[in-house]
């Protein structure tokens, strides 16, 4: 890494050669595949943020153009790939994707389906409260907008066509004004609030913890 070629103000142009011995992971065919070398990209910056500590950032990428993809774009890019873990997050606990339900394959392909549907639904409602009220859509609530439309689908079950679409715009309205606060630098701690209960996990299928317990 220390070698290189130098394009721009903290960004230079580095050769990966191939290694002589085939690595964990690889099969010699996948391996024989692999070119000689291959010209990367090497973006290095820092991150400051007041109370923490200074760390370096080493990107690495095929994307060599300088002039098609400047620095900031790609610095820009990998900051934003948090708000996939972020969506992830949300599927998984807000949604309440992180347990399946259904016992066979194909259902449990229905039901995340489902929950990409119900995802995609919140994110559209999102997308369009934002924009109709001058609002980023990526600083609303998903788990309140959730909310909002639960207490508005019986209303709008009940409505007629023409009240259905004064409705519509009022969810969006109160979806817009339910920003969530740009805070930068939080840290919260990676606990659990609620205690556990003091039962044994389940590691055997219910039916034959039914037969010990009528046989104990």
């Amino acid at each position: 890494m220390r070698k290189g070629k130098i394009v721009g103000d903290c960004d230079k142009l580095v050769t990966w050669y191939k290694p002589k011995t085939c690595p964990k992971g690889l099969n010699k065919d996948e391996f024989n595949a692999l070119p000689p070398s291959i010209t990367v990209r090497e973006i290095y910056y820092y991150i400051v943020i007041p109370g923490f500590r200074t760390q370096q950032v080493s990107l690495i990428t095929t994307l060599l153009d300088e002039a098609t993809y400047s620095t900031l774009a790609i610095v820009g890019l990998y900051g934003q790939r948090w708000d996939v873990e972020l969506d992830l997050r949300h599927l998984k606990t807000t949604l309440g994707m992180d347990v399946l339900r259904c016992k066979t394959p194909p259902m449990v392909r229905k039901e995340i389906y489902v929950y990409l549907l119900a995802y995609n639904l919140l994110r559209s409602l999102m997308w369009s409260a934002g924009t109709t009220y001058n609002t980023p859509p990526n600083r609303l609530s998903l788990q309140g907008t959730r909310h909002h439309l639960i207490n508005f689908i019986p209303k709008l079950e009940a409505a007629s066509s023409q009240k259905r679409l004064s409705l519509y715009r009022t969810l969006l309205k109160i979806i817009a004004h339910k920003a969530v606060p740009d805070r930068p630098a939080r840290n919260e701690p990676r606990v659990r609030k609620r205690r556990p209960k003091i039962y044994p996990l389940m590691t055997k299928p219910r039916n034959e913890l039914r037969k010990q317990l009528q046989t104990a």
